[in-house]
């Protein structure tokens, strides 16, 4: 459901968006997705989610209609130029192929084209099966690998490690930035600025500025809750 939310908000926005991986759940939906979104100020406005977001729903999958709560972490990294240089030690890599999932007929059945690459120093872990070349496809995750070591890289060296890294907290309750409830009330609320709307399904179609705008008024990281409602 974000995956889907985040996407119609690059596309409101007027942003080129590129899936480079969707891995499945086990039993339903997605554990894990990578997307590119390409555009003027797009970190800077996408920066703004990053954290652990809360999902309260009745469960599709639970015959007793029961209402379920899921965490989902999501990280927002920026795409670095080749003329920054990153160093990736082979020998600190842990290259898997496998199979694409997805779209793409034949050839997703035939060839082990999918590529996941584990940074075992940092333990990062990304991937890349949008193409139909193994090798394209192990070069977008090693740009992507390298974007995140230097991400992480500036983050060790700034004083204020909350900034991007500390602030997300562990994937549960108390650390969460902000809340989805479809049951037994319908509410989005953001808890580090306050923003909240009961029009919870233009959010879920990716009517986003409104939280995104008040995080980066507040002063980003350094945003403490405040009582903001905005018109739903």
């Amino acid at each position: 459901m974000l995956f889907r939310m985040y996407i119609r908000w690059a596309e409101r926005r007027g942003y080129k968006v590129e899936i480079e991986e969707v891995s499945e759940g086990e039993g339903a939906g997605i554990s894990s997705a990578t997307i590119r979104i390409e555009g003027p100020n797009a970190y800077g406005y996408a920066k703004a989610e990053r954290g652990v977001h809360r999902l309260v729903r009745i469960s599709p999958f639970d015959a007793n209609d029961r209402r379920h709560t899921s965490f989902a972490s999501i990280d927002i990294v920026a795409e670095i130029e080749d003329d920054i240089d990153v160093e990736v030690n082979e020998a600190d890599l842990r290259v898997d192929v496998y199979r694409s999932s997805g779209k793409g007929g034949q050839h997703v059945n035939k060839t082990e084209s999918a590529v996941r690459l584990t940074h075992i120093p940092t333990g990062i872990v990304v991937a890349c099966q949008r193409e139909r070349s193994q090798h394209k496809n192990r070069d977008v995750a090693m740009k992507i690998l390298r974007s995140r070591i230097y991400e992480k890289t500036l983050d060790d060296k700034r004083a204020e490690m909350e900034r991007f890294y500390g602030e997300k907290g562990d994937i549960g309750w108390g650390n969460q930035i902000r809340s989805y409830v479809f049951q037994p009330y319908q509410m989005v609320k953001d808890l580090r600025t306050g923003v909240q709307t009961g029009n919870i399904q233009a959010v879920m179609d990716g009517d986003l500025d409104q939280f995104v705008n008040a995080w980066l008024r507040a002063g980003g990281p350094r945003t403490r809750n405040k009582d903001i409602k905005m018109d739903d």
